[in-house]
């Protein structure tokens, strides 16, 4: 997983809850940018953040196992995704181990999922987005999903961090679905 300095720290913390609730092992790469933003948005730093990972890494370390190929993994999820993460993938430059980890994701063909969290988006945006669709990866736009009733942020937050779990095929109780409690 990597956190990237987009608005969003609490979707990351979310997806991080939940994936350690599914005793799934995280590695974790937070860039510089996400670092701020985990410290504005949410009052902490990346160390705290090792009760949900298996291991953090230093986005510099490009030598790191996740940067290889050979190393097997379920998938990776970068949320948030700064427009500057999500066009460095895009163009395929791998100089930091955030993109150089999702560049070895695309070449392997594993899921890789970009929660970007941007508005309004330019042309640029929305063309890096078709790229990496068209090469299979989730754009999971953090969007609000109404239809739910959300009584607070949480809400949304969980929506949001549950979408993500939905795609790496983790079982939650995030939130949910439409007409849930019609079924």
């Amino acid at each position: 997983m990597g956190i990237s300095g987009a608005s969003g720290a609490p979707i990351a913390l979310s997806v991080l809850k939940g994936l350690k609730a599914a005793t799934i092992p995280v590695t974790l790469v937070v860039s510089a940018g996400g670092e701020t933003v985990l410290r504005e948005e949410a009052g902490i730093v990346p160390q705290s953040l090792r009760t949900y990972a298996e291991s953090t890494l230093t986005d510099n370390d490009l030598a790191a196992p996740i940067a290889s190929g050979s190393v097997p993994t379920r998938g990776m999820v970068v949320v948030p995704c700064s427009s500057n993460t999500l066009a460095r993938i895009a163009l395929g430059l791998g100089d930091t181990l955030l993109t150089r980890a999702a560049a070895v994701h695309l070449k392997e063909h594993r899921t890789l999922i970009l929660v970007p969290r941007e508005t309004p988006l330019s042309v640029v945006h929305l063309r890096h987005m078709t790229t990496l669709a068209e090469a299979g990866v989730v754009m999971l736009v953090a969007s609000p999903p109404y239809y739910l009733k959300p009584r607070s942020v949480d809400d949304l937050t969980n929506f949001l961090a549950g979408k993500v779990l939905d795609h790496l095929g983790v079982s939650h109780d995030l939130y949910r679905g439409w007409k849930a409690d019609a079924q």
